[in-house]
């Protein structure tokens, strides 16, 4: 049985926060307690309070003020000497740097967290980070040595009875086998997660597993409509929470399902829409894979194939920039959908990523 699922990210006083709380809530609310213990001269509520602003703000998509908030929170953490609070701080800087596609050093600060953790006796914020380390590696394509740490973290979720952790470890799972092409078993783990958050009343990871189910319906399915019936329903919850990364995501995701059923028109403008809202928050991943989509659309739309071969390389050069081990397979699959020589520009392409 899982419990209902929480936000260890929300300490000290902002415990009474839900794990759905509106992302701007939450930063009002942590805020007010940051100033509050500023005054108060409690350096360990500062750092705990920072950690709750960092993550509204990164999840809101402002990147530089997110930034600045685990800095901050780690600085205070270290005055509290509080090896507890200095992990989560560096586990938020860790899931900024991946966000923003720095990979090399979201491993180097997720490392660092797992570490502080497992020597400061926090055994959540340990698993946190062995998660984030897990999730950069399946975002590179790294699917051999990350795939092990996804079923342990996964085994020891459900040991627990950790909703949200059960949740996030099946849709991780799940997004490999979806890009390997075992679509049955990504189906049904996404399936599971969904069913697990719903449970858990875990509406961020709903809105994850509905976009995970949308795509393979899609893909596997040819269900347009129900494709679409799914993501609208993850978009009310991204919306509702305020979940700018997730709803750029799901954009580009409904870009995908409009694409694969031949109505590319109505796919460019949501590749259009996800690129825009990606740049607005300096996702480059998020901002690549929306590129790629968009430059695959206006092509059937009659786009000079000069251009568009122009645009495959330097989308391979920027993903290949990125760090993605596996990059070059979509954008090889483009060329030879759209009937484009490869001319060895393209050195990198990607994979679909949930998170």
């Amino acid at each position: 049985m899982y419990g209902k699922a929480f936000a260890p990210e929300y300490q000290g006083a902002l415990t009474t926060l839900s794990v759905n709380s509106s992302l701007t809530d939450v930063l009002d609310a942590g805020t007010e307690q940051l100033r509050a213990a500023e005054r108060a001269g409690k350096p360990g509520e500062v750092a705990r309070s920072g950690l709750a602003v960092a993550e509204a703000q990164r999840r809101l998509g402002r990147v530089a003020d997110a930034d600045r908030a685990w800095k901050a929170s780690y600085r205070a953490a270290r005055e509290a000497e509080d090896v507890g609070a200095m992990a989560w701080a560096l586990w938020s800087g860790g899931t900024l740097a991946r966000q923003r596609g720095a990979l090399p050093l979201a491993r180097r600060l997720l490392q660092l967290a797992a570490d502080l953790g497992e020597r400061g006796g926090d055994i959540v914020v340990r698993g946190y980070s062995l998660a984030g380390l897990a999730e950069t590696g399946r975002i590179q394509g790294d699917y051999e040595a990350v795939g092990r740490l996804h079923e342990q973290l996964l085994a020891e979720a459900r040991r627990r009875g950790e909703a949200r952790h059960t949740v996030w470890a099946l849709e991780g799972i799940a997004q490999m086998h979806r890009n390997t092409g075992d679509y049955d078993t990504a189906y049904a783990l996404f399936e599971e997660s969904a069913e697990i958050a719903e449970r858990a009343d875990d509406r961020r990871g709903h809105a994850w597993a509905l976009r995970g189910l949308a795509d393979v319906v899609s893909v596997r399915d040819g269900d347009t409509e129900r494709a679409l019936e799914l993501l609208s329903e993850a978009e009310t919850t991204c919306r509702a929470m305020r979940l700018s990364s997730a709803l750029a995501y799901n954009h580009k995701m409904r870009g995908n399902v409009l694409y694969r059923s031949g109505r590319y028109a109505e796919a460019r403008a949501l590749y259009e829409q996800a690129l825009a809202e990606f740049r607005e928050m300096s996702e480059p991943r998020g901002e690549a894979l929306s590129r790629l989509g968009l430059a695959k659309s206006l092509a059937r739309l009659g786009r000079d194939r000069g251009e568009t071969a122009a645009e495959l390389a330097d989308l391979a050069g920027t993903l290949e920039r990125i760090g993605l081990q596996h990059a070059r397979r979509m954008v090889a699959r483009a060329h030879e959908e759209l009937g484009i020589p490869d001319t060895g520009l393209a050195l990198a392409g990607t994979t679909e990523a949930t998170r």
